[in-house]
């Protein structure tokens, strides 16, 4: 079975979870036997062997180098040596050309499309292969602009790509919900396959943790709160700053350590500072590698305030690395992780409470987190892969769904 994946990245070359969703997910196709080919609209090294990564190029275009962490820029560099910047909409043009040019040549069942990012290259190879098309939701833009309409465009490229769909995968009950509500798709139209994670792919913690200077903060009785993540609306910070005062008022030995970049960075570095908790607040910036494991494994509580979350991989990833989690009922973790802590985004009472119950109590966190790491070690993406293969199965059959 031959697959067209469109994805827009893969680790590690990612900016969130989705490059990492799409990288399990995929492993464990292959593993099942599916022939994948993933177009990326950018050129980098993956090291990446169960399945064939190819960059869409436009004609002419030596190389693609994405720049920065999020979808913001990308420069072109020519065969004649000239260089080009192109922001997000024009690099999902130029993939949509590209990814039209390479389908005449490319065989394959079942056109497979993450996020809106890469379908109208996928309406593209539709039309010109007329073979089936699965949209894969993992995020709307109706979660990214924190429940409001958001960009017109996006919203108008959703929304004819889900009814030309053959089929639409959500990432969750709550994002079918969504999908039904915001575009009038039918519910028969849409399967749900949870994300998942492979605990035997988190690479394990390694000798010293990293943040030596929290650690002798901890020796003094300081708790450590962490949450990690895109620095945007969509995310719940602001609501997670409001929380935080009142946890400081009542355990001022509390810090937050806030993880990742965005457009509310500097915002969020004023609420702090105006809400009178900037001793308490530590905003690392984006981090990878150790850096990223190791601030999980140093902190006694993740927290996910999400306004609205699809899925949410990182409270599963806070787990692997020994923490447990307080999470947003707004989000589809929450549809499978059991034993964490969850409340409304927007009850900032209720949240405070729950961390202080946290940091008061290392009976209640070592409680929370055996039961929850218990969930962990059962969790698998082989479940997902099998039910997109019984779908793509329906297609190849010539089964009609």
């Amino acid at each position: 079975m031959k697959i067209l994946m469109l994805g827009w990245e893969l680790p590690p070359h990612n900016s969130g979870g989705l490059g990492v969703a799409c990288y399990q997910l995929c492993k464990s196709l292959a593993n099942s036997g599916c022939d994948i080919e993933f177009i990326l609209p950018y050129d980098a090294n993956h090291d990446i062997d169960f399945m064939t990564v190819t960059p869409a190029h436009p004609q002419g275009v030596e190389e693609i180098i994405k720049s920065g962490i999020a979808y913001d820029s990308y420069k072109y560099i020519y065969s004649d040596g000239t260089e080009q910047w192109v922001d997000i909409f024009g690099q999902q043009l130029a993939y949509e050309k590209s990814v039209d040019c390479m389908v005449d040549r490319m065989e394959f069942d079942v056109i497979h499309a993450h996020d809106w990012l890469t379908f109208r290259a996928a309406i593209r190879a539709k039309a010109k292969s007329n073979k089936p098309m699965i949209l894969h939701i993992h995020s709307l833009e109706h979660d990214r602009a924190g429940g409001q309409l958001g960009n017109p465009l996006v919203h108008e490229i959703e929304y004819i790509a889900m009814m030309m769909a053959d089929r639409i995968i959500a990432v969750s009950n709550h994002t079918k919900k969504a999908i039904m509500r915001e575009y009038d798709i039918p519910a028969d139209k849409i399967d749900v396959v949870h994300n998942s994670i492979d605990p035997n792919m988190l690479e394990p913690l390694d000798g010293e943790n990293a943040y030596q200077y929290i650690e002798k903060m901890k020796q003094h009785g300081y708790k450590v709160v962490v949450n990690v993540g895109r620095l945007t609306i969509q995310k719940g910070l602001m609501n997670l700053l409001l929380a935080t005062k009142e946890v400081v008022a009542r355990e001022p030995k509390t810090l937050l350590l806030i993880v990742g970049t965005g457009e509310q960075y500097y915002e969020l570095i004023e609420t702090a500072a105006s809400l009178g908790i900037s001793k308490n607040v530590i905003f690392t910036g984006f981090l990878r590698g150790k850096q990223w494991r190791d601030v999980f494994a140093i902190s006694d509580l993740f927290v996910m305030p999400s306004v609205s979350e699809p899925f949410g991989l990182t409270p599963l990833e806070a787990v692997g690395y020994g923490t447990p989690s307080l999470i947003s009922r707004q989000s589809g973790v929450s549809e499978v992780l059991a034993n964490c802590l969850k409340v409304d985004f927007w009850d900032v009472d209720r949240m405070a409470n729950d961390i202080v119950a946290v940091v008061r109590s290392p009976a209640l966190r070592d409680e929370l987190h055996r039961n929850a790491y218990q969930e962990y070690q059962k969790l698998s993406w082989n479940n997902a892969a099998q039910q997109l293969i019984q779908r793509y199965s329906e297609y190849t059959n010539g089964v009609p769904i």
